[in-house]
């Protein structure tokens, strides 16, 4: 199986978790700015709510996918108010023909005090634990 691994952040924690992930992976974590140009069965992508939504460069990056180079979209990140992401990456990954696993990885992130540490080195374990199970069922 071919990996990738690209997110987004605006306060490192995301980053976090897809360096722990890539690295489990035997790949690079490089952010959504760097195109996807090898075919991947499967693409770990990272985010977080801004404002209510995914920001607008995830949204800009999932439509800019070549839905023959992407086998599926894994979606992770981090939040400090709301959780998982996976509903609005979904609904921008359908509009170009993507399909997204259904397991995906969320923690709570550090936002002006609130949860603070987050995620911390048990959260970046266990997203290095969700990649090994994805890497291990696949």
């Amino acid at each position: 199986m071919n990996y990738a691994v690209r997110y987004y952040t605006k306060t490192g924690n995301t980053k976090r978790l897809a360096e722990a992930m890539a690295q489990e992976l035997g790949v690079e974590a490089l952010p959504i700015s760097a195109p996807i140009e090898e075919k991947v069965d499967l693409l770990f992508l990272g985010n977080s709510y801004y404002a209510f939504s995914i920001d607008p460069e995830v949204r800009d990056f999932i439509q800019s996918l070549d839905k023959a180079k992407i086998g599926k979209i894994v979606n992770f990140g981090s939040a400090a108010m709301l959780n998982s992401t996976y509903k609005k990456v979904k609904a921008e990954a359908d509009k170009v023909g993507i399909p997204m696993m259904e397991t995906e990885f969320h923690c709570k992130g550090e936002f002006k005090g609130i949860h603070k540490g987050r995620p911390n080195a048990d959260d970046v374990k266990a997203a290095a634990a969700f990649a090994r199970k994805i890497m291990g069922n696949n």
